[in-house]
């Protein structure tokens, strides 16, 4: 099983600190929508509502506002027209780029990555393009410390989990995603708080980037997770412990 990007330790460092809280709402609020309209309002019969509500009740959002976007999901409400869409790209040094959008307008939001894309040394691409280079994956991530390697490699094991790995000093759990929820409860019953938890796709091989290119990657990926319409970005990048200490000073 090939690791997950640099970038993915890099976001999960920079949720912890982030003080945006009313644009994690926004995305959260938005997905619990979509998944609402494409599987029903009862988070009991629809796994992906449910992972969206659990997600929302781990940034301490208000009921009324989970109970709302629902409801605009699924057509009691006004607001619920947004689409989904996955968009594919090249970012600096060949790193395949894969953008998930929640957006009102995709001639707007095609337009603006586009943008950015280009502005950071990269490009966006046709639909297929670089999107075999990643699998979907149940991804996890648990704060280093919290647990041994040998009980938390066990206790996930037994959950259904496919492998266990270290980054940057977090434990990252990866896991087929039907397994996701199994392996969340083994979790939650042990007691051990997770950083993040979500349906990710993970990429089968990373391309290390240094120097300008992976500066301008780092750029890329900022803008990207800045804009309104980004729910998700994911890359196959990496860049070694040196080169991040290089360019963060």
């Amino acid at each position: 099983m090939s690791g997950h990007s640099k970038w993915a330790t890099i976001k999960h460092k920079k949720a912890a600190l982030d003080a945006k809280r009313g644009k994690i709402f926004t995305r959260i609020i938005k997905e619990i929508m979509i998944a609402a309209r494409h599987g029903g309002g009862d988070p009991d019969a629809n796994p992906r509502l449910r992972t969206a509500v659990a997600a929302a009740k781990a940034v301490s959002m208000p009921g009324d506002n989970i109970k709302r976007a629902i409801q605009r999901g699924t057509g009691e409400l006004e607001g619920g027209q947004i689409e989904e869409v996955m968009f594919e790209g090249y970012g600096p040094g060949g790193a395949a780029v894969l953008v998930l959008t929640a957006t009102d307008n995709r001639n707007r939001t095609v337009s603006e990555l586009r943008h950015l894309f280009s502005k950071n040394g990269g490009n966006l691409a046709e639909q297929g393009a670089v999107a075999w280079m990643f699998e979907r994956k149940s991804h996890i991530v648990v704060e280093g410390g919290k647990i041994s390697e040998d009980d938390l490699m066990a206790l996930v094991l037994d959950a259904g989990a496919d492998d266990l790995k270290n980054e940057g000093g977090n434990w990252e759990i990866l896991s087929a995603p039907e397994m996701h929820e199994k392996v969340l409860e083994a979790l939650q019953k042990a007691g051990i708080p997770t950083v993040s938890a979500e349906i990710a796709m993970v990429p089968k091989n990373l391309v290390k980037l240094e120097g300008k290119n992976a500066q301008n990657m780092l750029k890329l990926a900022d803008a990207l997770e800045d804009h309104d319409d980004v729910q998700n970005m994911y890359s196959n990048f990496d860049i070694d412990e040196k080169e991040m200490e290089a360019l963060s000073t």
